[in-house]
């Protein structure tokens, strides 16, 4: 009888634990360096915040669709020159100010400003003016047709921010989203908290905590004991079959915007020179480093360009794995015995493994590498801003952004005028097939000028409590949304 009474309370007491739990720990392997999404280029930001505490006209939904979002719906003028922004009524910033059209004024013309910062100016190019027609309309008015426009609103970039919150909105972030920002332990930990009032469907869990846990063993130590309850990401792929054989937890394999490259700076001798270029592009077995540093979870590219668009064109044979065709290249571009250079890695697992994996291969070629293991900080300001590097490994995962190449001030300093007209035009077409018919040229241009490496897109690979649902399976942007995410009642 006692053992039955044990039984059945201890029974209760569980079905009651999980029926109350509100709270979640996601583990993420990189911290932001701060919380303005609108003034860096690290998808940490977004990873955090897209969608829980800031958010656009528009937004991305799990399937890559470009949804309304602070805009209820939109028109667009017969000419494409204008779109009518209707903002949705009685939405509040998490200070308690309400938004209206002034706001957007404000953040889409400090984010094209000529002194802005945004890391995706590029975006808003476009736009020759912002104005407020009243207190819920905004129109924006373009220079040219722009066919990707409400996706490019979409962006964490874009995001739509409070005038009065931008001097401390680094370290003190206010929004429009489901969760408010709560706290941040730098080092370790931001905290965000269920926001009471917000404008649409409520967040479902109390609050959140992202923990950042950059080492792969301390990660698998961390869900095992189920001090997270979610790792986004996961930085292991060693351990993956474990999960999957453990009932407490469920691996999540999908898809995600990350090309991920070997960037080669095209403006610092020798690989301005092309011939280098396509030297190492053969010196590279792009198997080997999916299977040695990703366990077989990685699909190949030959180009910038996610394998899972109706768009792409596979081009991989552009630059197969041929060590003796590389050395014979090199030799060609006057570097027969070889050359060294520098091999800056920032910390997610598959820079790092798959830089050693590629250090090795070029090696082979003659062609040493002096390996950099830099923080996310360091790689920012040294290869990002600095172009302080001859190769780095690094996987964009911006949605669509074959763009970045038409940007000659971009990190790999490529400077292609025939490419740059291309995505101009690309930018105002807004017919379907000849969208398609451009995007594949563009990207059989940087392959066949071996702009970088392509090496794979990178798979979304993350592990998650078995009771925890509505993490998004796929990454069509950096972001873990937990606007939909519960546990199992």
């Amino acid at each position: 009888m006692n053992h039955l009474l044990l039984g059945t309370v201890t029974a209760a007491a569980l079905m009651t634990g999980a029926a109350i739990a509100k709270d979640v720990t996601v583990g993420l392997q990189l911290e932001p360096p701060h919380l303005d999404p609108t003034s860096a280029a690290a998808g940490a930001i977004d990873q955090v915040l897209y969608s829980n505490v800031f958010e656009g006209l528009t937004r991305f939904g799990s399937d890559g669709s470009v949804n309304p979002g602070l805009a209820e719906s939109w028109d667009i003028s017969e000419d494409g020159l204008t779109y009518t922004f209707n903002l949705r009524a009685g939405v509040k910033f998490h200070d308690g100010t309400d938004l209206d059209a002034s706001d957007v004024v404000f953040s889409l013309d400090r984010a094209r400003a000529e002194d802005s910062v945004n890391a995706q100016k590029a975006l808003f190019a476009n736009i020759v003016s912002v104005a407020a027609q009243d207190d819920t309309t905004v129109k924006v008015t373009l220079s040219k047709p722009q066919g990707n426009f409400l996706f490019n609103m979409a962006w964490g970039d874009a995001v739509i921010v409070a005038p009065e919150s931008i001097e401390t909105i680094k370290s003190n972030p206010v929004g429009t989203g489901a969760f408010t920002f709560a706290d941040w332990k730098q080092g370790d930990s931001i905290t965000l908290t269920r926001n009471d009032g917000y404008w649409g469907t409520p967040a479902k869990l109390d609050g959140a905590t992202f923990k950042f846990i950059s080492d792969p063993t301390a990660a698998f130590a961390a869900m095992m004991a189920e001090d997270i309850d979610a790792f986004y990401g996961y930085p292991a792929p060693e351990n993956l079959a474990q999960f999957e054989a453990d009932p407490r937890f469920t691996v999540l394999a999908g898809n995600t915007e990350g090309e991920t490259i070997m960037a080669m700076n095209n403006k610092l001798p020798p690989f301005d020179n092309k011939l280098v270029r396509q030297a190492v592009s053969h010196a590279i077995d792009r198997s080997a480093i999916i299977d040695g540093a990703m366990f077989g979870y990685g699909t190949p590219i030959g180009s910038h360009f996610a394998p899972h668009n109706p768009a792409y064109v596979d081009l991989t044979g552009n630059s197969e794995y041929d060590p003796e065709k590389a050395k014979a290249l090199l030799a060609e571009a006057g570097f027969a015995d070889g050359f060294t250079t520098t091999l800056k890695l920032p910390p997610p697992s598959y820079a790092r493994r798959g830089g050693e994996i590629i250090a090795a291969q070029l090696r082979e070629v003659g062609i040493e590498t002096e390996i950099s293991n830099l923080e996310w900080a360091q790689w920012l300001e040294q290869a990002f801003k600095g172009y302080d590097y001859g190769l780095t490994i690094v996987s964009h995962t911006e949605p669509m952004d074959i763009g970045i190449y038409a940007r000659p001030e971009y990190y790999f300093q490529y400077d292609n005028a025939d490419f740059q007209k291309l995505i101009a035009e690309l930018d105002v077409e807004n017919d379907p097939a000849k969208r398609t018919e451009m995007m594949q040229g563009a990207q059989k241009i940087i392959s066949e000028d071996y702009v970088n490496a392509y090496l794979f897109q990178l798979a979304l690979t993350s592990v998650v409590s078995s009771d925890l649902n509505g993490i998004w399976p796929n990454a069509p942007t950096q972001a873990v949304d937990l606007t939909a995410v519960s546990w199992a009642e």
